[in-house]
């Protein structure tokens, strides 16, 4: 599995530029968010191709009969 990551840029007047890797859609926007504090507000945002590739999940479930 590829690493997944947060690169937390801070600009000299103070602003942030966050640049992930390895999270795709939304989930992406979800681990920005809970990394930014309540008091911080996201200006802007510039999609990569990887915001739009389908993430995959993996899940398994295992059905018995009750017979």
């Amino acid at each position: 599995m590829k690493e997944e990551k947060i690169v937390v840029t801070i600009n000299e007047d103070g602003s942030l530029d966050l640049k992930s890797d390895g999270i795709k859609g939304e989930a992406c926007m979800a681990e920005v968010e809970a990394l930014l504090s309540e008091d911080m507000d996201i200006k802007s945002d510039k999609k990569t191709d990887e915001y739009y590739q389908k993430t995959t999940q993996k899940q398994s479930i295992e059905i018995r009969s009750k017979k």
